[in-house]
């Protein structure tokens, strides 16, 4: 199943196998009319959802997903789940706590297959915003500014 949500971010498209999520892409090109689309219960609580956290940064998802990963990356975003909305973690200090390096978690958050809803955007460079979902520039990176200034968090380079 695939729907897609209109967001200040930009248009997310959001992949589901049965009733888990599986994937959100970030600025989506891609277009489903309104008649193609499921209309059940569980597309209307994922657009409820999403809708609630975009009104406010500390409403907390309550969907169930499904991560393809491998056992690091899913400690990676395991431990991004932990770091409460407004705060913010650098690279270097996430890898010390799972005993890594700061690029293997860097390359984990570009492999994060459900951004927003496994903040990734809370993971920051020593020296300021970093990167997202790998880029260093550009409407990937103003994403990860909005999240962060949406979510109330204090970052150099802001």
């Amino acid at each position: 199943m695939i729907c897609t949500v209109d967001s200040p971010i930009g248009l997310l498209t959001i992949k589901a196998d049965g009733d888990r999520l599986t994937e959100i892409n970030l600025l989506s090109s891609e277009k489903f009319s309104k008649t193609t689309l499921p209309r059940n219960d569980f597309v209307r609580t994922i657009r409820q959802q999403f809708h609630d956290y975009f009104s406010n940064p500390h409403s907390q998802f309550k969907l169930a997903y499904q991560l393809q990963g491998t056992d690091f990356q899913k400690r990676v975003w395991k431990a991004m789940l932990k770091i409460p909305e407004g705060e913010v973690m650098t690279y270097g200090e996430l890898a010390k706590k799972l005993n890594s390096s700061p690029r293997a978690v860097g390359n984990a958050c570009r492999a994060n297959p459900l951004p927003v809803l496994i903040p990734c955007h809370r993971v920051v460079s020593q020296s300021g915003i970093g990167g997202y979902a790998g880029k260093t520039s550009g409407p990937r990176l103003t994403v990860k500014r909005w999240l962060l200034l949406h979510e109330g968090a204090m970052v150099k380079g802001l």
